[in-house]
């Protein structure tokens, strides 16, 4: 069995081990895994994934604006697995007005900086996040620059 094929099979049995509700869609694209959740059991499902599956990096978290989709935005988390060299990528839909998801900082520390990125570039709120203010944006910033709506010309400067 290839190294490929055995990290099929590994994330294969992942996948199958979680219940079966919290797995809404799941595939790969170019041996790359993902899985779409709902936002109501996303922190149960990184839980177990972290705790029982071996994924104990959280990498990366972003955001895809599907505008005029709704729910409009997902949520893209990139969890690794050292023991295998495996990445897995978790997906959900931010619901509300502002959207929303939980904030995975009970879980990964490193989720703090993460979600403040998301939260300043596209709005989205984490519900439980310990210090959720802009990161890259001055504090008065208006707007969310990575939103489909924003004005591609920018901020109009006075100069003068």
């Amino acid at each position: 069995m290839s190294r490929s094929e055995e990290t099929r099979s590994w994330l294969e049995e992942v996948l199958e081990g979680l219940p079966s509700e919290a797995v809404l869609e799941k595939g790969t694209f170019r041996d790359q895994w993902w899985v779409v959740v709902p936002r109501d059991q996303l922190l149960e499902v990184m839980k177990e994934l972290r705790d029982r599956r071996g994924f104990r990096y959280l990498s990366d978290v972003t955001a895809v604006d599907y505008l005029p989709r709704r729910p409009r935005f997902q949520l893209v988390y990139h969890v690794w697995s050292h023991e295998r060299s495996a990445l897995l990528r978790v997906k959900t839909w931010a619901e509300g007005d502002p959207p929303g998801v939980p904030s995975l900082t009970p879980l990964w520390s490193a989720a703090g900086w993460l979600e403040r990125e998301a939260y300043d570039l596209f709005g989205i709120e984490f519900q439980g996040h310990p210090d959720l203010r802009r990161i890259l944006l001055p504090p008065d910033w208006e707007g969310h620059p990575l939103r489909k709506d924003y004005p591609t010309e920018g901020p109009v400067w006075d100069l003068d």
